[in-house]
């Protein structure tokens, strides 16, 4: 049994690390990757090839956000989701509204590293490939600082932040050996930019702005392999979690601040994604798009 290591020669030994160093794209691997160059023609310009896997898919946004994908041509779908078997009536819609395309779906715990590992490689038996990835999976928690508990906190960090690294990272690895590039689109939020106001989230906050810093720490990282890493932060969006006469006041704030004086759809978020996974936004690498009708002009 090895002896302990003590703290003071842990501290003495870290003069001798040596740092690990990125590896940027060089101009001319462009060529490797043709089908992220950019198109002329308004046909192609925001034509989709290739499958695509969207976590969270069964939600409002991910369900609009599948159906823009596929209607850009998108060829096969893989929807992810902690239980994707009670949204079958959608995955039904989709399937009869586009014949011709192969969508899937898989339960996937986006915390769980050996099973986010796997729906990679099943995505992959299934499709052929993984070209894109869309991570919406996350959940939210509005809680005042004062009584929130360590688990709470920790619970939403592993969702949203560490959830959306393993699926982005597992994505990576397969776009790495597919070796023709790909596209991941990050779900970051205004919450991480700013602090919301009336409801108290501060773990929800610091978890979207680790999303916003992730997807640009990816996209330097993973350019070299002609993978892009980008986010979306979208703001106030009318679903099903925004809903109740118990967010009546809440909501009433959220628009009477905003210049657009209501809250978003979901096809409003699911057009920048298709942008953003497109040829249009070939040169578009490790930024943040936020959609949120102007609310973080004040």
């Amino acid at each position: 049994m090895a002896a302990p290591v003590s703290p003071a020669d842990e501290r003495s030994e870290l003069s001798k690390r040596i740092l690990p160093e990125m590896t940027l794209a060089q101009g001319n691997d462009a060529e490797a990757f043709p089908h992220q160059a950019a198109r002329d023609s308004a046909a192609e310009r925001y034509s989709l090839s290739g499958n695509a896997i969207v976590t969270g898919g069964t939600g409002a946004i991910g369900m609009a956000t599948a159906r823009a994908m596929l209607q850009h041509g998108l060829e096969g779908l893989m929807i992810w989701d902690i239980n994707a078997a009670a949204s079958a009536d959608k995955l039904k819609e989709l399937r009869d509204e586009f014949p011709s395309a192969r969508i899937e779906a898989l339960n996937v715990d986006v915390t769980k590293e050996d099973e986010v590992a796997a729906g990679v490689e099943e995505t992959v038996a299934r499709l052929g490939s993984v070209d894109m990835m869309v991570c919406f999976a996350g959940i939210v928690g509005c809680v005042h600082a004062l009584d929130m508990t360590a688990s709470q906190w920790r619970k939403v960090l592993e969702v949203n932040t560490t959830g959306t690294f393993l699926c982005a990272q597992a994505a990576g690895r397969q776009m790495v050996r597919q070796g023709r590039g790909g596209s991941i689109v990050l779900t970051a939020s205004i919450s991480g930019h700013r602090v919301n106001f009336p409801q108290p989230q501060a773990a929800y906050n610091v978890s979207k702005a680790g999303v916003v810093m992730l997807a640009k720490c990816l996209a330097a990282e993973w350019a070299q392999h002609g993978v892009r890493v980008n986010s979306v932060s979208p703001g106030y969006m009318d679903t099903v979690l925004n809903e109740g006469p118990g967010l009546a006041r809440a909501r009433a704030v959220w628009t009477g601040r905003n210049p657009t004086g209501r809250m978003g759809r979901p096809e409003e978020v699911a057009g920048v994604v298709v942008m953003l996974v497109s040829r249009a936004a070939a040169y578009v690498n490790g930024t943040d798009v936020v959609v949120d009708g102007g609310g973080m002009v004040f």
